[in-house]
């Protein structure tokens, strides 16, 4: 993910009361990050990878993951904040 796309991701995502940020990973890497109400937080689309998916982590531990959404690769930006708003986490 661009860094432009992760703000816009996350202004859409912060719109709808979600606790949202962007998430620097390694150099030129940016993804989004959902502060879930457990205490949790997922991390979306950190690793470079094609496809949208998240690893859920607890205090810096893998906890959980949401896999490679089908089709993800080519989701337009409202398919993204929609896919990361409604996602179900393990």
């Amino acid at each position: 993910m661009q860094q432009d796309e992760a703000e816009k991701v996350v202004a859409a995502l912060q719109e709808r009361r979600l606790f949202a940020h962007v998430y620097r990973g390694s150099v030129n890497r940016f993804g989004v990050r959902v502060v879930l109400s457990d205490g949790r937080e997922a991390l979306w689309d950190v690793d470079g990878a094609a496809g949208l998916e998240a690893q859920v982590m607890a205090d810096g531990m893998l906890v959980g993951f949401v896999p490679k959404i089908p089709g993800s690769e080519s989701f337009t930006l409202e398919q993204t904040i929609e896919a990361i708003a409604t996602a179900t986490y393990q």
